[in-house]
């Protein structure tokens, strides 16, 4: 692919004139056909790597995403354009809806869908008698982290690409360490010497890292405070648990001025999207979410994340900070920390695997997985295709020491006595930064909010009524 037209397509369709770093080598490789892994920092514009080859390839582009969120982001940017016609295959489709697209599948030049709606046989079948010439695997991580005792699905893409044949392969991803490339590459059922790996820096140099320990719960919720009316800008606090992000929200509230509501799985569709809607047009000042609330989120004022909760890897942590400073402007991420705080990525990631009579049970109930406990769905897909609980358990039991060892991880960047930002490259098997003006805290001792000068935003105008009942109508697929 000559560099000059991918240059004359990002000016004429995107109005750039210059390529990020790592896009045009990523776009090169994928027009040439070469199969492609991209692991680009968070804000590096992934999305621009299979939005600019529509310009210039026929056919489907079929784009795997994790989560709704994520995929109705991407569908709205694309439909904004009104270039090309877009489409979404997930869940949150009803029956109608979802026979409707199937019946026209073959008119669309993006289709966003989910690891499990791909896996449907029929769906398979539709795709398979189109020209598909890109196939993309959007935060492609999941591969390795999710797929083996979360979302199962994610490992038969390597059958699927296998059966659809498309003409072209690119993997994106913000946060893989050298260990995870090769884990994503071996599980697609690729040759790795014949796949592209164009990779960046991880580094957010505008973000400055900081760990505050506190000594118990009620200092930890009172600092939290403390540091929101402090910083007085835009930003998320993250939490692993549903009920304490929506108590936390009801209690800053009532202890302050500020705007704040919590986001979470727990809430339904239509409240998320209310949610976030008021938050990225200013209405809301702060965010009290889990980790459902991130991919696809793109506020570029952003100035803070705070995560209230450890989380269970480096991977995951960079991954949400990295939601802060998207304009390039000076942004922190603070993770307060309270001795013991381990005990609950822990107990989350212990896996709860069903006794042998539950087999049993289940074996006489047929798609009901709840018979097999917490863990019911990953556990029948695996029973489903052959596997012996004794193998279940020796694959949960692989991926709990998997999981350890990263908490170990996170852990340490928690105690660290150097250079926060340098640990975190070493751990993504990348080099040391010289030091910087504006780095961590423990380079930066005596820091301050103060003293970070972080830009303080304008509040939005307020969405008319009518403008917020044609994104709803939109969002909930009642447009006429």
């Amino acid at each position: 692919m000559k560099s000059d037209l991918l240059n004359q397509v990002l000016h004429a369709k995107f109005g750039f004139d210059h390529f990020r770093p790592g896009q045009k080598e990523t776009l090169q490789a994928v027009m040439d056909k070469q199969p492609t892994l991209a692991v680009l920092p968070t804000g590096s514009g992934k999305s621009l790597l299979f939005q600019l080859p529509a310009y210039l390839l026929p056919g489907l582009i079929l784009v795997v995403s994790p989560l709704i969120s994520l995929m109705q982001d991407q569908v709205d940017r694309l439909r904004a354009q009104g270039h090309f016609k877009v489409a979404m295959l997930n869940s949150s489709l009803s029956y109608a809806d979802r026979q409707a697209l199937l019946s026209n599948i073959g008119h669309f030049r993006f289709l966003f869908t989910s690891p499990e709606s791909l896996a449907n046989p029929a769906v398979q079948g539709l795709l398979k008698r189109l020209s598909i010439s890109m196939f993309v695997v959007d935060e492609a991580h999941c591969v390795s982290q999710w797929g083996p005792d979360f979302r199962p699905e994610y490992l038969l893409l390597k059958q699927t690409i296998k059966r659809l044949q498309p003409e072209r392969l690119l993997m994106l991803t913000a946060t893989a360490t050298p260990t995870v490339c090769q884990d994503i590459v071996a599980k697609l059922g690729l040759e790795p010497s014949t796949v592209k790996v164009v990779k960046r820096s991880v580094d957010r140099q505008n973000i400055f890292l900081a760990v505050q320990t506190l000594a118990d719960e009620d200092k930890k919720k009172a600092r939290l405070l403390a540091l929101l009316q402090a910083l007085k800008t835009s930003g998320v606090v993250y939490f692993s648990s549903r009920k304490l992000a929506d108590e936390l929200a009801a209690w800053v509230r009532a202890h302050s001025q500020l705007k704040v509501s919590s986001y979470h799985a727990g809430q339904t569709r239509r409240e998320r999207f209310i949610i976030q809607q008021q938050f990225m047009q200013g209405q809301l000042d702060v965010i009290f979410a889990t980790s459902a609330f991130g991919m696809g989120i793109d506020k570029g004022n952003l100035r803070f994340v705070i995560h209230y909760h450890l989380p269970a890897s480096l991977e995951s942590y960079w991954q949400e900070i990295g939601r802060a400073g998207r304009d390039g402007q000076p942004a922190i991420a603070i993770l307060l920390y309270c001795p013991g705080d381990e005990s609950l990525p822990e107990m989350l990631m212990t896996p709860q695997l069903p006794t042998s009579d539950a087999v049993l049970n289940w074996q006489r109930h047929r798609n009901q997985s709840a018979i097999l406990g917490p863990q019911g769905e990953v556990v029948a897909f695996y029973l489903q295709h052959g596997w012996s609980l004794s193998q279940i358990q020796k694959l949960f039991d692989q991926q709990l020491q998997r999981g350890q060892a990263r908490l170990r991880k996170m852990l340490g960047y928690v105690h660290s006595s150097t250079c926060r930002r340098n640990y975190v490259l070493n751990y993504f098997g990348q080099a040391a930064t010289e030091p910087l003006h504006s780095c961590c805290d423990v380079d930066q001792p005596d820091w301050t909010i103060e003293k970070l000068k972080l830009p303080t935003e304008k509040p939005a105008a307020e969405v008319a009524h009518d403008d917020w009942q044609e994104r709803l109508r939109t969002l909930m697929g009642l447009s006429s």
